[in-house]
């Protein structure tokens, strides 16, 4: 049996404060105009003549970083020229968005990205729509799907993640000296993707949902009780009628009966794993633990489970935090992560923080051997997965952003009320958590650092028994 660590205790504490009901923020033209210059700034780059840039429900974040929509149920393209000339594809649905776009675009219609058995008639093949979109001439075109693939084992330029008839088409709607790539990367590489860095509006559009996300997601772990469904739960989950961007979690006993993801009218039990996970754009927050009100509640197996999942997990989360700052290399948090809480014992397998933005997973400048440090303007989600055979799961992800002097004054001034949120965070997981925070590390969620290891006591988490002094 491990040793227990006496850096950290659970005892009586009070829970974090919430913000229900805050405005949302939107953003402003002067983004947007600066969004578009940092992807025509790096097409220059990568000398490419046109941008070609996907779209679908799921896989719009690109699409909507300059447009500021996606196309719901269809498929939809920009193709982004380097003079600045940018060109909508859209279905028969998602053609009354185009004057809504964010920047300049000309609409022109592609049937075939509409819903089954829709009107598809049409004079042109998709082909002759591209080459109207401008793709004629062109020596070298990227295209941006939604996935940076990391393989080692084959050119991934060559990799493209969008729908077969759509590349087909492009292929047949350009010359066949034209270079055709990929070039994700121009959007989310975690080196220099423009999607990367946030500015003070950018963060403060992306803080509405990670304080969304929070707030649903402490006011259902408080309503976790005995006999309630799993519905009930997911029901609090369900925030000011936003989009969720993963499938909300609230999951007691066994997750996957019959291959189910989603919550259904399983009632919770004394004993049981819980799973809770809420997310929207901008944060994402989870917790997984027991629904017990003490350890002598568990069963004789797991009784150890503060000593051998919830508090090592906790150390190594709070480790991260600490450790998180502006210059700091993405190896460097890989491997503080290694050591402690080793992957060999706690069987962790996905990088330990990632990017979020409109997307839960944008990309990750943490991992093995990674040079990329840690900027102002990052937007990242806690995300550390431990996984311990017979036990409960673990977690405390919740979101956080990096920023210098000049951002956070820009905030504080652009933004008063978020700032006095911020601040009022950093005390809570200075005063109460007893978890030190660099300068540069911004909560965005309300519950950053705050672990009940058992649902049923909801006075009671985890927290640092002596405050580190700096």
């Amino acid at each position: 049996m491990p040793q227990t660590d006496s850096s950290f205790t659970l005892v009586a504490i009070k829970q974090p404060e919430i913000y229900p009901g805050i405005p949302s923020v939107t953003l402003n033209d002067q983004t947007i105009q600066e969004r578009c210059r940092k992807i025509l700034q790096g097409m220059a780059l990568q000398n490419l003549d046109s941008l070609v840039i996907y779209a679908d429900k799921e896989h719009g974040g690109n699409f909507e970083y300059l447009t500021g929509f996606i196309p719901r149920f269809e498929e939809a393209l920009l193709v982004l020229h380097k003079n600045g000339e940018a060109v909508l594809v859209l279905g028969n649905e998602n053609l009354k968005l185009a004057q809504h776009c964010r920047i300049s675009a000309r609409p022109v219609h592609a049937p075939w990205f509409s819903l089954p058995n829709q009107p598809m008639e049409t004079a042109l093949s998709l082909s002759e729509v591209l080459q109207s979109a401008g793709l004629t001439g062109k020596q070298r075109v990227g295209v941006a799907g939604w996935k940076l693939f990391t393989s080692t084992h084959e050119d991934t330029t060559s990799l493209f993640d969008i729908p077969t008839f759509i590349f087909q088409a492009l292929q047949t709607a350009l010359t066949p000296a034209c270079e055709l790539l990929n070039a994700t990367h121009l959007f989310i590489s975690p080196r220099d993707g423009a999607r990367i860095i946030n500015n003070a509006n950018e963060l403060a559009h992306y803080e509405y949902g990670a304080n969304l996300a929070s707030s649903a997601a402490l006011t259902a772990l408080n309503a976790i009780e005995l006999g309630k469904t799993e519905k009930s739960i997911a029901a609090l989950l369900a925030a000011e009628g936003q989009a969720n961007n993963v499938v909300t979690i609230a999951a007691t006993g066994e997750r996957f009966d019959n291959a189910n993801l989603y919550p259904s009218d399983k009632k919770i039990q004394a004993g049981d794993k819980f799973s809770l996970t809420v997310s929207y754009k901008g944060g994402l927050t989870s917790r997984a633990a027991y629904v017990v009100n003490e350890a002598e509640e568990l069963h004789a197996d797991v009784r150890d489970y503060l000593d051998v999942v919830a508090i090592p997990y906790y150390r190594a989360v709070v480790s991260w935090l600490e450790n998180m700052r502006i210059g700091v290399k993405g190896h460097e948090v890989y491997e503080l992560i290694e050591r402690v809480l080793p992957k060999a014992e706690y069987h962790w397998h996905l990088n330990p923080g990632h990017l979020v933005a409109d997307e839960e997973w944008l990309c990750s400048p943490i991992y093995p051997a990674s040079d990329i440090p840690l900027a102002s303007g990052m937007l990242l989600q806690i995300d550390i997965i431990p996984s311990r055979k017979g036990y409960a799961g673990a977690s405390i992800e919740d979101t956080i952003a990096l920023a210098d002097e000049s951002l956070r004054l820009q905030i504080a001034a652009l933004y008063p009320e978020l700032w006095q949120r911020i601040s009022a965070r950093r005390a809570y997981i200075r005063d109460v958590l007893n978890i030190q925070l660099h300068d540069d590390v911004l909560p965005l969620s309300n519950t950053v650092g705050y672990l009940r290891p058992y649902l049923l006591n909801k006075s009671f988490a985890l927290c640092r028994n002596v405050r580190r002094t700096s």
